[in-house]
């Protein structure tokens, strides 16, 4: 079984959509390891604040079903498509690790390139495997936050429980 890594956010009656979110991973594959989750402006456009939050779990599927998966679970909350990249969000799933892949599999480009670029990935992503290594850096987590700008990207963590 793959370990993968997967981002979580959303702008839209947050707290039920990421609670959401979890029930159905929870639901679909098993033991989630979830760390804090975290509010941050939106980036790209303005809009309401995110909450974001870094799930780790096993999977079995290939990279190309657990993506359509993942848009299912998206669907299933109201997630919109079609629209600007940047825009609100009812719930986001992206898949930032898949093992230790590098490269683009089933149209999924992996690493995520939101690791390296977004305090919301990284810093949740740096709490929750802080020792694991970036599959094409080489750095640790926790590495790649302590070097990261932390003026760059605002955010704070929230009390929030789930289950």
């Amino acid at each position: 079984m793959a370990q993968v890594f997967l981002s979580l956010g959303s702008n839209i009656d947050r707290a039920k959509h990421i609670r959401a979110g979890l029930d159905a991973l929870a639901k679909a594959f098993g033991d989630l390891n979830v760390s804090t989750v975290f509010e941050s402006e939106a980036v790209g456009f303005e809009g309401e604040n995110f909450y974001n939050l870094v799930v780790g779990m096993h999977t079995d599927l290939p990279v190309g079903q657990l993506a359509s998966r993942l848009r299912e679970i998206e669907d299933a909350n109201g997630r919109v498509r079609g629209g600007a990249k940047f825009s609100a969000r009812t719930l986001d799933i992206d898949i930032l690790t898949y093992d230790d892949l590098a490269g683009e599999f089933d149209g999924v480009k992996l690493p995520r390139g939101e690791i390296v670029k977004n305090a919301f990935v990284l810093q949740p992503l740096a709490e929750l495997v802080p020792a694991r290594r970036h599959p094409l850096t080489g750095e640790t987590f926790a590495e790649m936050w302590e070097h990261y700008d932390k003026d760059k990207q605002k955010l704070w963590p929230v009390h929030f429980s789930w289950p």
